[in-house]
């Protein structure tokens, strides 16, 4: 079993890092998608004691499971709206919807009625992504008829930049523009538009709550600058056995790999039915003893091949594991070598890992599952 190691503290220190970043605005914690598969109850409850008290979720599901492990003072919103039927859970949940569409402003506000109370939510506006919001037809229907929003407390005015991981995006300034023109046309209420990237475009974009995601996990939240971030995550797999192949030899599903000349091949318990990427055949690397092993052959369910040629013996001996995220190699060296992002390499881990919590709630759990 691979042993998947997540560190309370960067975690913590990544947020504070940009909480401090967009101060005087607040910044939230992103924990959708069980805090981007590494568990939603105990990254929010790490961000939580740094400070947090603004969380994002995606579904309402989300939403029902996590709000029992947050304190009563914590703000939880959920980004993708209200599915019809959906509206008892998040009353009970004490969720904070994101409205994107009218239907979703008619359903809010008959909640609010039967409740007898008005509810609090979000309203999210396209600023340009085209992606979730009012459009800007339905900004000004609304401003022409505020009554629509008359049983509902709104919290929140938000959009999303579509290129906020580019610093010098043109996108980013037109965005931002549009936003403030459309957020205008609605009932006052503090803002919201930065993403990870966007925490670092400077205080225009910060408005009142930032709401980063990947860079709370170490992700790089600008493709064009250094990574401020700290790793919060490791993966160490398991060398099952190793052998000496001869040259001409090939290795492993469809013999996609054949050696050159003499190698030695590893084989690690590791494939993409734990969340390893199949892109990643014949392309990016393990860390054996600090030395790096490429991946040779196809990722399989369950394992993969590296070539250890150049580890020394004893040190391959000593080993036991092979880092596949850690020190050496991060996880969006790992996502660019997949040709992907990090978002997908983390959300993808499955739950064969042995997992390990260090900082904050140093604890291990050998089992299966988080």
């Amino acid at each position: 079993m691979a042993l998947l190691t997540i560190d309370l503290n960067a975690l913590v220190a990544n947020y504070r890092t940009i909480a401090a970043t967009v101060a005087p605005a607040r910044a939230a914690g992103v924990v959708k998608a069980d805090g981007y598969g590494l568990g939603a109850g105990i990254v929010a409850d790490a961000l939580y004691r740094a400070g947090c008290r603004d969380f994002f979720v995606a579904l309402t599901g989300e939403a029902s499971v996590l709000r029992p492990a947050l304190p009563a003072d914590a703000r939880l919103f959920v980004l993708n709206g209200i599915a019809p039927g959906e509206e008892a859970a998040l009353v009970a949940a004490d969720a904070v919807p994101v409205l994107n569409c009218p239907a979703d402003i008619a359903r809010w506000g008959a909640a609010a009625r039967i409740s007898g109370r008005r509810l609090p939510a979000a309203v999210q506006v396209d600023s340009g992504m085209s992606r979730l919001g009012l459009t800007p037809d339905e900004v000004a229907a609304i401003a022409a008829d505020p009554g629509q929003l008359a049983d509902i407390d709104v919290v929140l005015v938000m959009s999303h930049l579509a290129c906020g991981d580019v610093a010098g995006a043109d996108a980013n300034a037109a965005q931002r523009a549009r936003f403030e023109q459309l957020a205008a046309m609605l009932p006052p209420a503090p803002r919201s538009l930065a993403n990870s990237g966007g925490a670092f475009l400077g205080g225009g974009y910060h408005g009142d709550l930032v709401r980063p995601g990947i860079a709370l996990y170490g992700g790089a939240p600008q493709e064009d600058r250094s990574n401020p971030m700290q790793p919060v995550v490791a993966i160490d797999a398991r060398i099952v056995q190793w052998r000496d192949v001869p040259a001409g030899t090939g290795v492993g599903y469809g013999l996609t790999s054949v050696a050159d000349h003499d190698r030695r091949i590893a084989t690690l318990s590791y494939g993409y039915a734990d969340g390893w990427p199949r892109m990643l055949s014949n392309r990016g690397a393990a860390y054996v003893a600090g030395v790096r092993a490429p991946i040779a052959g196809r990722v399989s369910m369950d394992s993969i091949c590296i070539d250890v040629t150049d580890v020394p013996h004893d040190l391959l001996v000593a080993a036991g594991h092979a880092e596949l995220i850690g020190p050496h190699q991060s996880i969006d060296q790992v996502a660019a070598d997949a040709g992907t992002i990090a978002y997908e390499i983390l959300t993808s881990l499955r739950h064969r890992h042995a997992r390990r919590i260090v900082g904050l709630r140093e604890q291990e759990d050998a089992t299966c599952g988080s």
